[in-house]
């Protein structure tokens, strides 16, 4: 029982901290408006993003848009939930990986049921070449997805040559 209450604490951490960093973006800077962090390497702009990550979709037609994106989240949200409630197996995915991706996925589903649309605000870039805007779901999605693939190649069995 413990490894749920670990596992859905993390994920309800993170979607605190994402609402809570959206929640000051939202209220104390202006949409557009950039602040200058690191010069030539990092700002704070609140955006607003229909769109998937890194604004994909975003200039799609907002009807289907809208019904796949909440669709993928609140699939996401279900399936990983249900994941995590199994206990742990021998040799599967690791709980903190899934936590992260339980917790950005729910901020991100939140945003969209609520305001039909994504803040984000983490601007990083090197001269003109700028990253997508992001926040931290997407941050803790992205973390997520890519310790489980660490863990899986990790724990692939070394291939045996036939002879």
């Amino acid at each position: 029982m413990h490894f749920r209450l670990a596992a859905f604490a993390t994920a309800a951490a993170v979607f605190a901290a994402d609402r809570l960093t959206k929640f000051v973006i939202e209220s104390r800077v202006e949409p557009w408006q950039t602040i200058v962090v690191i010069p030539g390497f990092f700002n704070i702009i609140h955006t607003r993003n229909p769109g998937a990550a890194f604004s994909l979709l975003a200039t799609a037609d907002p009807g289907w848009r809208s019904a796949l994106l909440l669709g993928l989240s609140l699939a996401a949200v279900v399936l990983v939930s249900a994941w995590l409630w199994r206990p742990p197996q021998p040799g599967g995915i690791p709980r903190l990986p899934l936590a992260l991706v339980l917790g950005g996925a729910a901020g991100n589903l939140f945003d969209r049921l609520w305001f039909g649309e994504v803040t984000d605000f983490l601007d990083f870039h090197v001269g003109g070449h700028h990253w997508p805007a992001f926040n931290l779901a997407d941050s803790a999605i992205s973390v997520g997805a890519a310790l489980i693939v660490l863990d899986l190649w990790r724990s692939r069995e070394p291939r045996r040559e036939s002879r």
